[in-house]
């Protein structure tokens, strides 16, 4: 095994590990490199992993990382043992090698941690007094923590709680003959560890201050997308980061060269397209045939048309080289994984209808005739991907939040958005829909799931068709890849069809995926 040697950055990284990436980003980068990471360990609440904090073990490397469960942004970077990377700051390091003599002479354990000499002395200096952490109760060893904090870094000493006393100065404690060395390290966002702790998974990241050192040398990337509102009638909002404008999808109007010039070019191009679902969706006369009398495709229920990293398909097309995003000649998807979503370019097609509350016959005229009339290829769906730990997609793209704009919420509502359970995102919509049915038994006929197998490889949608396997889907065969267990427990998900949108919901009631059409 290569060990792993990173520099630390106080407040913001331990090498390429950046405070405020994605899980997805540090997910890819780690099983880029299975020599230097063998193992990696993915801990998550499966009732409520889009809630809960997500947890990332490299128990060969002694670390771990702590992402929050909405945004699965890294918020909190953990060395737990010492002696299995190689950690300087600032050119120093931060577990010195003993000499022959010290080798000797020392016990094992006092070989395992940096010392409170060497941190003080050497690499951070003087701080302010920290706190002290008494053993819990019924501990027999009596021993607690001791944590000293300097800005966005902290180390653990353990500490007797019979040697602790507020009244004498932490560094006579700490430097003392019977003191042990630092058990571990965290690097976070804050002045001290007392200060970040009561907001570690929920303060405000911008990714364009934190990115600096990952991102270094590299080529500048667009401004990620930080949340997708759905308004209906094929309008869908872009909101990036504070200070840049949003932009809007306009279903069966946004050009290829619209998207490229503001998302930048697609991180792979899919071609084949899975058209086994169609069957089920109900098309008008007017609207199954093209004017030539070839028959017009229609995949609206699809929910998982991605490309694997590498940027390669299984496509016929055998002029495709030399092609460039923007530029497309057939029908095919823009995946973007960086921002979470893939968007479906084809000849334009009429979009969903205007949900009740905000009807506009005029919106929908102009819709249709504008899509009739164009016979360039446009952008005619979005899916979003929620990334959610133990789904059969999981790590294929950056987890997209999104909300749905037009279900304003009363009195004591939640707004519907990408963390609610599906059961409240359902009765909401449904409310919101009733009146486009003749009674309550259309609408539940209309409503009602669709069950789509994740573990066959010839399902529609599955990775075996669309992606190859697991293992090719970020790079690099592993003998665990992440997910795997989980992915395989976790089995059927369920389609649930609205106008305008498909979910893909899990067995735990979170939403995996949103088709938007």
């Amino acid at each position: 095994m290569s060990l792993f040697t990173a520099q630390i950055f106080p407040g913001q990284a331990l090498g390429f590990i950046v405070l405020g990436a994605s899980l997805h980003d540090i997910l890819t980068r780690l099983k880029a490199e299975p020599q230097r990471f063998p193992k990696l360990d993915l801990v998550f609440e499966q009732s409520s992993p889009v809630e809960e904090p997500v947890i990332l073990n490299l128990p060969t490397n002694g670390i771990r990382l702590r992402f929050d469960g909405p945004e699965q942004r890294l918020r909190l970077i953990e060395v737990l043992d010492f002696t299995k990377s190689h950690l300087t700051y600032k050119d120093k390091d931060v577990l010195r090698p003993p000499t022959a003599t010290q080798a000797v002479a020392a016990q094992p354990e006092s070989l395992s941690g940096p010392t409170f000499r060497h941190i003080y002395n050497r690499l951070l200096g003087p701080t302010f007094p920290g706190e002290y952490i008494e053993p819990e109760i019924g501990d027999e060893t009596g021993m607690g923590l001791y944590v000293l904090s300097y800005p966005g870094i902290a180390f653990s000493f353990p500490l007797r709680s019979s040697s602790w006393s507020p009244r004498q100065d932490f560094v006579s404690l700490l430097s003392s003959a019977n003191s042990q060395p630092a058990s571990s390290m965290a690097i976070f966002k804050g002045e001290s560890w007392p200060d970040a702790r009561e907001r570690l998974f929920v303060q405000t990241m911008d990714p364009r201050d934190i990115f600096t050192t990952l991102m270094k040398g590299r080529e500048p990337v667009p401004d990620e997308v930080r949340l997708v509102r759905i308004h209906g009638a094929g309008q869908i909002e872009l909101i990036r980061p504070d200070g840049v404008p949003p932009f809007w999808i306009k279903l069966g109007l946004t050009s290829p060269q619209e998207l490229v010039s503001i998302l930048g070019p697609p991180d792979a191009i899919y071609r084949k397209n899975d058209q086994r679902m169609s069957i089920h969706k109900a098309r008008p006369a007017s609207r199954t045939h093209a004017r030539d009398g070839s028959e017009v495709r229609d995949d609206s229920t699809d929910t998982d048309q991605s490309s694997a990293h590498t940027a390669t398909d299984d496509s016929d097309d055998e002029n495709e080289e030399g092609e460039v995003a923007g530029n497309v000649s057939g029908e095919c998807f823009y995946n973007y994984f960086y921002h979470g979503f893939d968007i479906l370019l084809s000849t334009p097609v009429t979009p969903s209808q205007s949900p009740p509350s905000k009807r506009s016959v005029v919106d929908e005229t102009e819709n249709i005739i504008q899509a009739e009339t164009s016979t360039h290829l446009v952008a005619t769906k979005v899916i979003l991907h929620g990334n959610v730990p133990g789904s059969y997609p999981f790590n294929r793209h950056r987890r997209c939040r999104w909300e749905i704009q037009y279900l304003k919420p009363k009195k004591g509502q939640d707004t519907i958005n990408s963390e609610s359970p599906f059961k409240d995102v359902e009765q909401r919509l449904h409310d919101e829909w009733k009146s486009i049915y003749k009674n309550a038994e259309e609408a539940r006929a209309r409503q009602r799931g669709m069950v789509l197998n994740r573990d066959w490889g010839d399902s529609p949608g599955s990775s075996c068709e669309l992606l190859g396997g697991w293992e090719d889907s970020v790079g690099g065969k592993r003998s665990d890849p992440v997910g795997t267990e989980d992915t395989r427990g976790l089995g059927n998900t369920t389609l649930f069809g609205f106008p305008g949108l498909v979910f893909e919901v899990l067995k735990n009631g979170i939403v995996s995926g949103v088709t938007v059409f």
